[in-house]
């Protein structure tokens, strides 16, 4: 356990920052690998639908269980250790998750997935308010892009292998070893340390970083209903071919990126407080025009809006829980995170639940006022 004393006399600089980037490129490669694995894993458990749902929340599971404990054990280890060890069980799970056949073992190796994934991404979080902190600059929003950018060339280099004829384990391993070296490219200057204060190992968030978590869920809900209903919409509602339903999301997912590789300039443009204001208001009124504009073009356009709305909410809300006093960092990063992650678990379930019971229009203009609501928050916020 690193003293404080050397904890608050070393300063992370722009190898620290380097260092964080790479990391949240691994927490967005690692994650996207799995995603163009999931019809084998289907086929080859002789998976229904239902089934590969439950067995999906075994992921999850694992990634909020993790959270909280990483933040606990970066401050005892330091941030470099727990990152590492979080990218190992990525490492581990990834081959499993490409062949094992039997539900009992994929629920094992989803939920070690999870854990990986759920520990790295909070490492890397802590770890960033800490750098950006200490370089008294606008930078979580860069971090960010590289985790989107990581997920970008992660589902499209794993699909590429796929389809150039490799097996799953072949492009598992592939995958694992530039995993690895990005992680030995990363490691000898992610931080020795976790927190650079004290308090207690676990804590209910509470006051502002109850507030910023809300807005946090609501961001990520967002982000889960066009991960998982945004292709559904385009074929049932616009008529639009099975074959390029996936346009939406790749819509939001291409702004969403390059709003946050570009975002820390535009937060020292525009400051903290409008870019959650306009970018609630940017993401309500986009998916407004996708869900009520009848043209799949129009659709398109608005999941664009919505993904560069979104863009830089969730960074600038980590560098306002930096600043906070409430908690210590270590445990309310931790905090946030497990929340934004509840939101893309419980988005899918809640919007499918509200659709059924009414539409699925229905359900998404639901989203956009609860979007407003994130713009309201930030007038509130006042970061």
């Amino acid at each position: 356990m690193t003293n404080l004393n050397t904890q608050t006399s070393f300063v992370p600089g722009r190898l620290e920052q380097m260092s964080t980037r790479v990391a949240f490129f691994i927490a967005g490669f690692g994650i996207a690998a799995w995603a163009p694995l999931v019809p084998y894993a289907k086929a080859r458990a002789g998976l229904d639908e239902g089934t590969l749902g439950l067995l999906l929340l075994c992921l999850g599971v694992g990634s909020i269980l993790a959270m909280p404990m990483a933040g606990l054990l970066a401050t005892r280890f330091g941030c470099r250790k727990v990152a590492t060890g979080g990218t190992l069980l990525i490492c581990v799970a990834l081959p499993l998750l490409a062949t094992v056949s039997s539900i009992p073992a994929l629920m094992a190796a989803l939920f070690l997935f999870g854990a990986g994934l759920g520990t790295v991404d909070s490492t890397v979080n802590l770890q960033a308010v800490i750098v950006e902190r200490a370089s008294g600059r606008n930078m979580m929003s860069g971090f960010h892009g590289l985790f989107s950018l990581g997920g970008i060339v992660g589902a499209a280099g794993v699909s590429g292998l796929l389809g150039l004829g490799l097996s799953p384990l072949g492009a598992t391993l592939v995958v694992i070893v530039l995993l690895l070296i990005a992680l030995a490219k990363a490691a000898p200057h992610l931080l020795p340390y976790g927190s650079e204060s004290s308090g207690p190992a676990f804590a209910v968030p509470h006051g502002i970083v109850l507030f910023i978590g809300g807005m946090c869920f609501i961001v990520f809900l967002a982000e889960g209903a066009a991960l998982d209903w945004s292709a559904v919409f385009l074929a049932q509602e616009r008529g639009i071919d099975t074959a390029y339903a996936g346009l939406g999301y790749a819509a939001f997912a291409l702004t969403m990126t390059v709003g946050r590789l570009t975002g820390d300039a535009i937060v020292r443009r525009l400051g903290a407080t409008r870019v959650i204001v306009f970018g609630g208001v940017t993401a309500a009124f986009g998916l407004c025009l996708a869900t009520f504009v009848p043209s799949w073009e129009a659709a398109l356009v608005g999941y664009a809006l919505l993904g560069a709305g979104c863009s830089n909410i969730v960074p600038v809300l980590y560098t306002a829980v930096g600043k906070q006093t409430v908690m210590p960092e270590s445990i309310a990063v931790p905090a946030i995170t497990t929340l934004g992650y509840a939101g893309i678990l419980a988005g899918p379930a809640v919007i499918g639940f509200i659709a059924h019971a009414a539409s699925l229009s229905f359900a998404f203009a639901l989203m956009a006022l609860l979007l407003v609501a994130v713009a309201i928050g930030g007038k509130v916020l006042k970061v």
